[in-house]
């Protein structure tokens, strides 16, 4: 597998099945967001003068809320281990106004995937790092303890060093006291550094990298115990194998080919055919957005990143106005149109049941936590899914987020009691009749549930 594109062996079949451990029904919207994650690994395949003629399909979802168009995506990005950002189309203002400015999405993408990159590098290092922090506090102990002759530090032979690194490793000597050089980071590289006028984001970071290098090293003599001293030197060793050039350099092919930002609410900047004011400035959004979804350059701090082969995937509700209000050439970029279908009763249930992540899975591992065993049959999830479908539709329609709500109002109280009044090895198991009790006061105060959400 080429470390910046997908395995051979995701293909479209694969992704969905993937994705059916977490999310409940939406079939096609599944489907659409595999072929589309698929089309990227066969882009990268073709020939270049061929690729540069292709224009890489983005994805158009369309759905109330809390029907899972964020989780599908979210999720997708999880699979492929590809840096994803959520934004709101409504956040970003046109340019010359006062907020945020649509490029500021592919810079958050960047800083995502430097983010994860870092840590995987990390994970790497880790066993390494590990291994040089341990001869540094063998030396630092016998340093520590060079005149306790019960030790007889000084002389040490392999055997003996090796049996007090074992012990080190074991943690059997964490209490013990010892010295230890620890880095420090230069003054004035901390975020009120202030460059040259006019300096935009990029230049500032580069002039920041740069004086930091060139300043000297300087470190630090401190007494700590061996546990507090591993912690603090495996930072200060893991920050210094870690190459941050390289670092960034491959965060860099990571967002341009396997970045996924997912733009919510793009039906807030679609006009609703009035003149001038509010209706020039989304038009005027969306053509700001334009340009990043065609593909262009954009500076970040971490370097220039092309968007070209980015996914994007727009979602909106589309209540009171249509797709094709959208300018047409945004129409154009948003090729795979999916509409994601209204949960049902049953939906509900699934959700409560069925996936890896599924909500009632959640409560009985907060409940274990308290050593209090949960049990939860099948005849009170339907009570619950029934009872969140028909508060969806009488008060607000908010998806599956409403079953949040209303198996949060079901187990209020055991969660306050524990573990004062319900102590460790206790068991909750609700019958149909007390479920329906505890939720009875969600169904008649309507008013009321339009609060807790």
């Amino acid at each position: 597998m080429n470390e910046f594109s997908l395995p051979d062996s995701l293909t479209p079949k694969a992704i969905v099945e993937a994705l059916d451990l977490y999310i409940i029904g939406q079939k096609v919207a599944k489907q659409n967001v595999a072929i589309a994650l698929r089309n990227r690994w066969r882009w990268m395949k073709t020939p270049e003068n061929m690729r540069r003629e292709m224009v890489p399909s983005n994805i158009l979802m369309i759905g109330a809320t809390g029907v899972g168009k964020t989780e599908v995506a979210r999720r997708l990005a999880k699979l492929v281990q590809a840096p994803f950002v959520k934004v709101e189309a409504s956040k970003f203002t046109e340019v010359g106004y006062v907020g945020r400015d649509v490029e500021s999405m592919v810079r958050d993408l960047a800083t995502q995937s430097v983010n994860m990159v870092r840590t995987e590098w990390r994970e790497r290092l880790r066993k390494k790092a590990q291994e040089q922090v341990e001869e540094r506090l063998l030396e630092a102990l016998i340093r520590s303890d060079s005149k306790n002759s019960s030790l007889n530090l000084d002389s040490l032979d392999e055997e003996a060093r090796s049996g007090l690194m074992k012990r080190i490793q074991r943690g059997d000597m964490d209490k013990q006291k010892v010295e230890i050089e620890v880095s420090l980071r230069p003054k004035g590289m901390d975020v009120g550094f202030v460059g040259p006028q006019g300096m935009d984001e990029a230049g500032m970071s580069s002039m920041q990298d740069m004086i930091s290098n060139l300043m000297p090293k300087k470190t630090k003599k401190r007494k700590l115990s061996i546990g507090e001293a591993r912690k603090i030197l495996l930072e200060d060793v893991l920050n210094t194998m870690m190459d941050m050039d390289d670092i960034k350099e491959e965060a860099i092919k990571r967002t341009q080919h396997l970045g996924i930002i997912f733009i919510d609410e793009i039906d807030k900047v679609v006009s609703r055919g009035g003149q001038g004011g509010i209706d020039v400035s989304r038009e005027g959004v969306q053509r700001d957005l334009l340009p990043i979804v065609e593909g262009s350059a954009v500076q970040t701090k971490y370097g220039v990143i092309h968007t070209d082969n980015i996914l994007f995937i727009a979602a909106g509700a589309f209540h009171h106005v249509k797709p094709s209000d959208l300018i047409p050439e945004l129409q154009g970029r948003f090729a795979i149109r999916v509409e994601l279908k209204s949960l049902t009763e049953k939906d509900f249930f699934r959700i409560l049941k069925e996936p890896k992540n599924a909500l009632s899975k959640q409560y009985i591992a907060l409940f274990e936590a308290e050593r209090v065993k949960l049990v939860l049959s099948d005849e009170a999830l339907n009570t619950v899914a029934r009872v969140a479908f028909q508060l969806n539709q009488e008060v607000e329609d908010i998806g599956a987020r409403r079953l949040s709500m209303v198996m949060n109002h079901l187990f209020n109280q055991e969660l306050f009691d524990m573990p004062d009044q319900v102590p460790p090895n206790s068991i909750i198991e609700l019958n149909v009749e007390e479920v329906e009790r505890r939720l009875k006061t969600l169904i008649e105060d309507k008013d009321l549930s339009q609060y807790i959400l």
